[in-house]
């Protein structure tokens, strides 16, 4: 049987804005000596697949800093506290791309995007039946241009390798598994 480690220490190091680092010492209830683990706090993430009444899938491009590269993805990002993750979807898809659907998201699934040091998790849903109805309001930061893309493409963007974003294929996964 797997073992619940015993945290000794948290020592708060610093915040970089989307998450604070830690080091958290933790000890094995079967081994003498803890050790130290880097441990990244960060609020929890939503994305969110918009679909048309025309059957297409609303995606964005957009540069990412971590790859040095455009990648293409769906509406998401943090969850602001004391949101509610379904409306922080809405509220991303609706900022990013001006698109809103005719009733609330459903609900995909939810994943531990690294369990190995960060602690959140993310919130996938799937919003039907959208429209374009507002203008984007994009924070100082972001460039997003919006594409749209028959949801029966989606499956060759994924083979392609056109969508490799963890986070987009695990909603894609969600809503495969359970839509298609």
């Amino acid at each position: 049987m797997i073992a619940h480690w015993d945290t000794i220490e948290v020592i708060r190091k610093e915040n970089f804005k989307i998450f604070d680092l830690s080091i958290v010492t933790r000890k094995h209830p079967g081994r003498a000596k803890g050790s130290d683990f880097v441990v990244l706090d960060s609020a929890n993430w939503v994305n969110i697949i918009p679909v048309t009444k025309q059957k297409n899938v609303i995606l964005i491009e957009q540069y990412r800093h971590g790859i040095d590269d455009i990648t293409i993805e769906i509406p998401g990002g943090l969850i602001e506290k004391d949101e509610e993750p379904r409306h922080a979807g809405q509220r991303e898809c609706i900022e990013e791309t001006g698109f809103s659907g005719a009733n609330d998201a459903v609900l995909l699934g939810i994943t531990t995007p690294n369990p190995a040091f960060l602690t959140n998790k993310c919130y996938s849903y799937l919003w039907l039946d959208c429209e374009k109805k507002f203008e984007q309001k994009l924070d100082v930061n972001e460039d997003i241009n919006v594409i749209e893309v028959p949801l029966k493409d989606i499956y060759d963007y994924i083979k392609s390798g056109k969508i490799e974003h963890s986070l987009v294929l695990n909603a894609f996964f969600f809503y495969f598994m359970n839509h298609a």
